[in-house]
């Protein structure tokens, strides 16, 4: 079998990310990037990502099974046009952007129907470029691929287990299908963040009483206001009809819970709050699908330095591993808590155990 050769036009954090897990996961491709950011490009070969960088978009990549681009939305229709001329029918192209039906229409006036399948990684970090990019932001997240209708099944199934060897899990839906979801799951959400913070701002008082005391609830629910104002506005202008929809349905629904407040109707305010309750735990609880329930638990811990290395290192000493770790910032209490994630049921059950022992009170409801 012959060494795949992958090219990369853009090398962000969601292409760097990419490239380093393709680089850990096969560690015998070949991989060329070209990225305008001379410096993103210098690492990734420092970083023995990269086996060839390019300044531009050149033959370099007439060679490469696949070809991810992963440059700003904006910069996609120029970029189309130059590797065009360079592109080998056989390649695999792909994009990794969170709004779909631009590219595929982009795509079909450029006759490349045969070759492309969209690719949409369900991830990501409030931090952004090469240097924060890391291969175990794939692992367990959803990796949606939208073929496009003329695409060889092979190259499906190609790109469908490239997906699932770089540690993410593809699920394939079709263009139209994708920008609905992200629409009610990722856009819409943050159309919703920045407005209730716009809400809390204007009817804050001049001392800023609000602002003072938001915490918890308010901040974990509005975390994502704090995303970038410029990607999010192309978002709004690319995913526009879909958002809109969502957004409209959304309004009924408040307007209907302010006819329920208005009436104090007590069991439509409960339904309405224990309907949303059981939902948003079937997220977590259910043991169907690719994603299994977590392995989590959290813990009370005192606000003092070497709190959590104290937690971390009695683990350690009972050979119990623990997969990820981090401060639950929704709890609103003086003292800190710790939410810890492990492997499998075994390891959480005797964390558990061992931490009650030390005097550790524990959480394992989320």
């Amino acid at each position: 079998m012959s060494t795949l050769t992958f090219g990369f036009i853009g090398l962000g954090l969601i292409g760097g990310s990419i490239a380093k897990a393709i680089r850990d996961k096969m560690p015998d491709t070949r991989i060329i990037a070209y990225d305008p950011n001379e410096a993103s490009l210098q690492l990734a070969h420092k970083d023995h990502v990269a086996n060839e960088i390019t300044s531009s978009i050149d033959g370099s990549f007439q060679s490469c099974d696949y070809i991810f681009l992963c440059a700003p939305v904006a910069h996609n229709d120029e970029n189309l046009l130059i590797l065009k001329q360079y592109l080998s029918p056989e390649t695999i192209l792909t994009d990794v952007g969170s709004v779909k039906t631009g590219i595929h229409r982009q795509i079909e006036s450029l006759g490349l129907n045969k070759q492309f399948i969209g690719g949409h990684p369900m991830t990501g970090s409030e931090r952004f470029g090469y240097s924060n990019s890391n291969a175990a932001l794939l692992e367990n997240a959803y990796y949606i691929l939208t073929p496009s209708n003329t695409v060889p099944k092979e190259k499906l199934t190609a790109y469908h287990n490239l997906v699932e060897t770089i540690g993410a899990i593809p699920l394939v839906l079709s263009y139209e299908e994708h920008d609905y979801v992200t629409a009610a799951i990722s856009h819409l959400p943050h159309v919703i963040a920045a407005s209730l913070v716009n809400l809390v701002k204007n009817a804050d008082s001049k001392e800023g009483v609000m602002k003072m005391v938001a915490a918890g609830g308010f901040k974990d629910i509005t975390r994502i206001a704090s995303s970038s104002p410029a990607m999010w506005q192309q978002i709004c202008l690319t995913n526009t009809e879909n958002i809109s929809k969502l957004l409209k349905t959304y309004i009924k629904s408040l307007n209907d819970i302010a006819v329920c407040l208005d009436y104090r109707a007590e069991n439509a305010l409960y339904d309405f709050f224990d309907a949303a309750r059981n939902y948003r735990e079937s997220f977590v609880n259910t043991s169907s699908g690719p994603i299994k329930t977590e392995h989590a638990l959290t813990v009370d811990i005192a606000d003092k330095p070497g709190a959590i290395a104290a937690i971390a290192s009695l683990l350690a000493m009972h050979d119990v591993s623990i997969k990820n770790i981090g401060i639950n910032h929704n709890r609103e209490l003086a003292e800190g808590a710790l939410r810890i994630e492990f492997y499998d049921e075994n390891a959480i059950k005797q964390a558990a155990d061992v931490m009650t022992s030390h005097g550790y009170p524990i959480h394992t409801k989320k």
